[in-house]
């Protein structure tokens, strides 16, 4: 199976930034510790400066996890991350309806976003896979 490279370690470094928060260990799939890093500050901060380290395997796991194609976890995420509570992630990736709820609901009240954080891999992984069959 040839190398895909879903995610960008880039773009991961550049969330890692705002790793306290656990933005990048969201982007690469690790819901839980990012979930954790994010009512933790991080671990108290120790836990993100390991991830400095950690970044380029969590990198790799990640290409190897999740599917390529036309829809780019990037921008899916930089939307997400930014303009989630407008729906325009949803928007990106054709889910329009939904998009359009979250627009005029705030996110569907934040907990839309919520479970994005949780689900947006898999959801353009998905996308990814109809596209390509």
């Amino acid at each position: 199976m040839p190398h895909t490279d879903t995610h960008s370690k880039l773009f991961g470094y550049l969330l890692w930034i705002f790793g306290f928060l656990g933005a990048h260990r969201f982007y690469y799939g690790k819901p839980v510790t990012g979930t954790i890093w994010f009512l933790t500050l991080g671990l108290l901060l120790i836990g993100w400066i390991v991830d400095l380290f950690l970044i380029p395997g969590m990198d790799d796991e990640a290409d190897l996890r999740f599917r390529e194609g036309e829809t780019s976890y990037n921008i899916s995420w930089l939307l997400l991350t930014f303009l989630g509570v407008f729906g325009v992630h949803r928007m990106y990736m054709g889910k329009w309806i939904t998009g359009i709820i979250y627009l005029f609901t705030g996110g569907l009240f934040l907990l839309g976003v919520l479970y994005d954080f949780w689900t947006l891999n898999d959801q353009v992984s998905v996308k990814n896979a109809g596209q390509m069959g």
